[in-house]
């Protein structure tokens, strides 16, 4: 890592903010304001280019509902303090953290029937072994 690249944690943080505000159909321009900030700054937090003070990471957490402790989860290698990027250390989240997954989901959880859901996980389970097959 070089003086000018992002701390990996940095980065691993502004990625579960960026998440988070999502799943809260926030805009970077609603969160600044929240916290008294531009959205640029918002923006830098969330590619980890700015570090985030303990007093505004606290704030962040009350803003996006969570505990501080959210921004940390995810990473198993955090006891070796060998930090991962997101989508590598947590696929489910990394993913759920892109426009598709976050698309996606917002789509799956707004399908109320049990029976609808189940086959769309059943339909789903399917394709990706049927992609996963060698091909002949």
């Amino acid at each position: 890592m070089n003086d000018r690249s992002p701390d990996p944690i940095d980065i691993h943080v502004g990625t579960r903010i960026r998440t988070q505000r999502r799943l809260l159909k926030m805009t970077q321009t609603q969160l600044a304001d929240q916290l008294g900030i531009t959205f640029q700054q918002v923006q830098k937090y969330e590619k980890g280019i700015n570090r985030i003070g303990s007093g505004r990471l606290a704030r962040l957490a009350e803003v996006l509902g969570v505990e501080i402790t959210f921004f940390f989860e995810g990473d198993p290698n955090a006891r070796e303090n060998s930090w991962k990027p997101l989508a590598e250390a947590d696929p489910i989240f990394g993913f759920v953290g892109t426009a598709v997954g976050l698309e996606l989901n917002q789509a799956f959880i707004a399908i109320k029937d049990d029976r609808v859901r189940r086959s769309i996980i059943k339909m789903t389970e399917t394709l990706a072994k049927a992609s996963a097959a060698p091909k002949d």
